[in-house]
């Protein structure tokens, strides 16, 4: 929402695609906390199900999903109209995520595994 609340004083760049990213970024985070002992991909599959579901779900114009969009939260989790370009914000958002999270619990294990052999 920030990302285009400032777009005035953020780079352009920033402005158009960070929104979308950090959303799908959220809902990646999201899946990992419901599904925590699951596999890594399992919350990349999850949440790129989900963002695209959204997404496509703006193609359907209904008067009463309408009044549900039209509302903060409501534009917020489902979007106002279907844009191809955020497909490809979202896949970027969720890539990220998922790397930064792998990189992450790598780092876990070999700090286990190193805390195992002093032992």
């Amino acid at each position: 929402m920030s990302s285009r609340s400032f777009t005035d004083v953020l780079p352009l760049f920033i402005s158009r695609h960070f929104g979308d990213a950090l959303w799908a970024s959220m809902v990646y985070f999201g899946c990992r906390i419901l599904f925590l002992r699951q596999r890594l991909l399992m919350s990349v599959y999850l949440s790129m199900i989900f963002s695209f579901t959204i997404e496509f779900s703006q193609l359907y114009q209904a008067g009463w999903i309408n009044d549900i969009r039209s509302t903060l939260l409501g534009a917020l989790i489902l979007g106002k109209g279907f844009l191809g370009i955020d497909l490809i914000r979202y896949t970027v958002g969720i890539v990220i995520s998922f790397v930064a999270d792998w990189s992450w619990v790598n780092q876990m294990k070999k700090k286990e595994d190193g805390m195992d052999e002093l032992s």
